[in-house]
């Protein structure tokens, strides 16, 4: 699987991207809406203003020379901004639904972002665990894998020093300046020392909230073409990486361990559950061989915008026929437009203007729900 053929974004273009991304409310399917609508970036923050003004809410939207600013901020970080239409975003993000438009990322140019492997597990991990983490990392590096991992206490721990010198991605939930957990700091300068890559989608300066782990782990298993679950207990943000896997349709192996042991709860179920359990890096290769993200053909790889036809603005009996369609619970967009009698381009644009308002949330690409 090559990596993209297309041509860079602009420096402008760039800078347009990142202002419409960190706007109050835009989050990467709202983006892409955006695009589509509009056509482009700059187009899209052009019409911001009338759009907020039919909702009758206010929203941030960073000037021109704050985004400069955090462009220069990356750069003194050695960090850089990669845009899901540039050859070097990570090419198996594009087969995730809402992928991130914009990334930073620092280190990593020689890294094979097409054969990697997400290995997760316990924050308080066994020894054995450990052991068994270094094992499985390490002999998945020599063998050509990048390993993929989130920097936590334990078993990611493990893998990316298992993988220092074959090469090793963390995904941070905080801002490239904000490494959680603080321990984890010299070895987050270990992996760019040793040629390995931080990546992130979080500003530099954001501090990680419990929220937005669960939104690195999409990006664990995203950048992954299986996920690794060493140990984890039932309710775990391990289990949620495994979750999030399956809905990309990436593979899932889990080790197995006592029943006696807590941490080993969560790995035996998703054995129970049907994931492959692993004894040795053998056993994930031999499956990874035959692995081929584009399979998930439902998601669209490419970021052309696909423009929407210009029409009359929807009326206030069109949003209300909308909000009554809409309840706590996610509803395909079809069954809204079957439900309300709209018409697609205005159930877009009411989508869009809700989701803009903090009205609405998305889940597994077009399951929308009302928030409340």
């Amino acid at each position: 699987m090559a990596p993209r053929s297309g041509a860079a974004l602009t420096d402008a273009q760039r800078l347009d991207w990142l202002r419409l991304l960190r706007t109050d409310n835009v989050g990467p399917a709202t983006f892409r809406q955006l695009l589509n609508r509009f056509g482009s970036a700059g187009a899209a923050l052009e019409a911001l203003p009338s759009l907020l003004k039919r909702n009758g809410k206010p929203l941030r939207v960073p000037t021109k020379s704050a985004t400069e600013d955090e462009l220069a901020g990356l750069s003194r970080y050695g960090a850089r901004l990669v845009a899901s239409v540039d050859p070097d975003y990570p090419d198996l993000l594009n087969y995730i639904p809402a992928a991130p438009p914009l990334l930073t990322m620092a280190g990593g140019q020689n890294l094979d972002w097409q054969r990697t492997v997400g290995v997760v597990g316990a924050r308080n991990a066994s020894a054995a665990g450990i052991k068994m983490t270094r094992m499985l990392a390490g002999d998945l590096g020599e063998r050509g894998y990048t390993v993929v991992s989130g920097l936590a206490r334990g078993i990611d721990t493990a893998a990316h020093r298992a993988t220092l010198t074959s090469g090793t991605v963390a995904v941070l939930a905080g801002g490239l300046d904000k490494i959680y957990p603080d321990e984890n700091i010299p070895l987050a300068h270990d992996i760019l020392d040793n040629g390995g890559a931080l990546l992130t989608e979080m500003p530099l300066g954001w501090e990680p909230r419990a929220r937005d782990f669960p939104r690195r782990n999409r990006l664990v298993s995203g950048l992954s073409l299986g996920i690794v679950v060493v140990e984890a207990a039932k309710r775990s943000g391990s289990l949620i990486t495994a979750r999030l896997a399956l809905e990309q349709n990436r593979d899932v192996f889990a080790v197995p361990g006592s029943p006696l042991d807590p941490r080993a709860e969560g790995g035996n179920a998703l054995i129970q559950q049907g994931a492959k359990l692993i004894t040795c890096a053998e056993d994930i290769i031999e499956t990874l061989g035959s692995a081929d993200p584009s399979r998930t053909a439902l998601f669209d790889r490419d970021w052309e915008p696909d423009l929407l036809p210009d029409v009359p603005p929807p009326s206030e009996d069109d949003k209300s026929r909308l909000l009554a369609a809409l309840t706590a619970t996610p509803i395909e967009v079809d069954e809204l437009v079957r439900q309300s009698g709209l018409s697609v381009s205005a159930m877009q644009m009411l989508l869009l203007e809700l989701d803009l308002a903090g009205q609405i949330e998305w889940s597994s690409g077009q399951l929308v729900a009302l928030k409340y």
